[in-house]
């Protein structure tokens, strides 16, 4: 990101000698430690809503954050956001070319995290495969609809992850219906949902895996595939999906009701809840399970295929969940950069499943506060122990705060002399004064205090 952001930043700036950055003073290169404190403060985004950027660095009443303008000048945020790259564009092969990729200007990311999940850490049995959505409404020619996403317009990934934990093991960007999949040891007569889950779920091949998928990769000659790598699977399927046998899908059964079906290692259940329920699997068998009534003390008995399908299909649902409310993603119209904060989060979320098997006990929240600590304070001491200030708010190393002047033992409040008043010659005193910044001796470390 360094590398690549000064190098766009050198281009710009020959490109357009105009421009802000070409001034004096408008663009110097910038260093992994300030690239670190950049990102936890997009990241910390997240955590803290603005309407705009620029009120992060606002010193209105309303909006005062000023962790910002201790770690940043806003300028120089704006800067680095302006020239934030991945790749370098001199050489993306050109439209047409048979090397041209859609994804180029964020595909070491891709790369990079691509790897880096799966080498970390080995899911449980049980994964799922499902879409994700990354909110885009600007001009793009693999921006997808999906109305049942709370987004609905954006950038769509697919992803296969742990079902227990939401660990994304692996994911794949969609670039379009054009897009070629050839995924490795691919069965040819698979179609492409099937190459989908396929390249996805490839390196947990002939392991015993247990994948759970929606309608949508649902087909026959996938699940006999994967049955063949000791692969196991189970979704729901449609009722008008090629090769299902007909008749007996249209034959009325009361609510409550099962049948199955079975071929070779295929299991076909029909349920009847408020309709027709229909899956596919090759995990389980033709048994019953009673399932508790919401609300009630009832219970009704349904096939094992349902009761573990909505147990284990949530696993890509429960990483995005964890992760809406931290949000760091602003409107932008260039798309690569809301995936790549999407995917810098994704990141940030496997590494909680991380340090929760490493032993941690804390939330998701705890987890991403102390890595934006480290991010924003990585290169530099830390800022020790912060007191409160006015209200009970914490203070920030670096900032002047009103505080009041210390009691001498006299009787009566002690005062002093007005600085801004005695320049105007005026004499006024005051119990108020701004608290002491003062460097702590031996280091580079800032205290602040509301009492001196």
């Amino acid at each position: 990101m360094v590398e690549q952001t000064n190098l766009y930043a050198q281009q710009f700036v020959a490109q357009h000698p105009g421009s802000f950055l070409a001034k004096p003073g408008g663009w110097t290169p910038v260093s992994a430690a300030e690239m670190r404190t950049f990102w936890g403060l997009v990241l910390h985004m997240g955590l803290v809503k603005k309407p705009s950027a620029r009120h992060y660095w606002s010193g209105d009443v309303l909006y005062q954050t000023p962790l910002y303008s201790t770690a940043m000048a806003r300028t120089r945020f704006e800067a680095i956001r302006k020239c934030l790259h991945y790749a370098n564009n001199a050489a993306c092969p050109p439209r047409g070319d048979p090397a041209y990729d859609r994804l180029y200007k964020i595909r070491p990311i891709i790369d990079h995290f691509g790897a880096a999940f799966a080498q970390a850490y080995v899911p449980g049995r049980e994964v799922a495969v499902d879409e994700s959505l990354v909110a885009f409404k600007g001009r793009l020619i693999f921006r997808q609809y999906i109305p049942s996403k709370r987004a609905r317009y954006g950038v769509k990934l697919y992803k296969i992850c742990e079902s227990t934990s939401g660990y994304t093991y692996k994911f794949r960007v969609y670039e379009g219906r054009d897009s070629r999949i050839q995924p490795p040891e691919c069965p040819p007569t698979l179609g492409v949902s099937g190459k989908l889950v396929w390249d996805l779920v490839h390196p947990l091949l002939d392991k015993g895996y247990h994948l759970y998928v929606d309608n949508f990769y649902t087909s026959i000659p996938l699940f006999q595939a994967l049955s063949a790598r000791s692969t196991f699977a189970c979704g729901t399927v449609r009722k008008n999906h090629r090769g299902l046998p007909t008749h007996p899908l249209q034959v009325p059964i009361p609510r409550g009701e099962t049948r199955a079906l079975t071929s070779d290692n295929l299991l076909l259940v029909r349920y009847k809840d408020k309709r027709d329920v229909l899956m596919l699997t090759t995990i389980h068998g033709n048994g019953i399970t009673p399932v508790s009534v919401r609300g009630t003390a009832a219970t009704v008995l349904k096939p094992d295929c349902i009761v573990d399908y909505n147990r284990y299909m949530g696993g890509v649902d429960l990483s995005d969940q964890v992760l809406t409310p931290y949000n760091a993603m602003r409107k932008t119209r260039a798309w690569y950069k809301k995936v790549a904060v999407y995917l810098v989060q994704v990141a940030m979320y496997n590494a909680f499943v991380l340090s929760r098997c490493a032993g941690s006990t804390g939330t998701f929240l705890h987890f991403y506060e102390a890595v934006l600590k480290d991010l924003i304070f990585s290169d530099r001491e830390r800022a020790g122990r912060s007191t409160s200030g006015i209200g009970g708010a914490r203070v920030v190393p670096g900032q002047h705060f009103p505080g009041v002047v210390p009691h001498t033992g006299k009787r009566g409040r002690t005062q002093k002399k007005c600085r801004v008043c005695r320049k105007r010659g005026i004499r006024k005193d005051t119990t108020t004064q701004c608290v002491l910044v003062y460097p702590k001796s031996g280091s580079h470390t800032y205290w602040a205090s509301s009492r001196p």
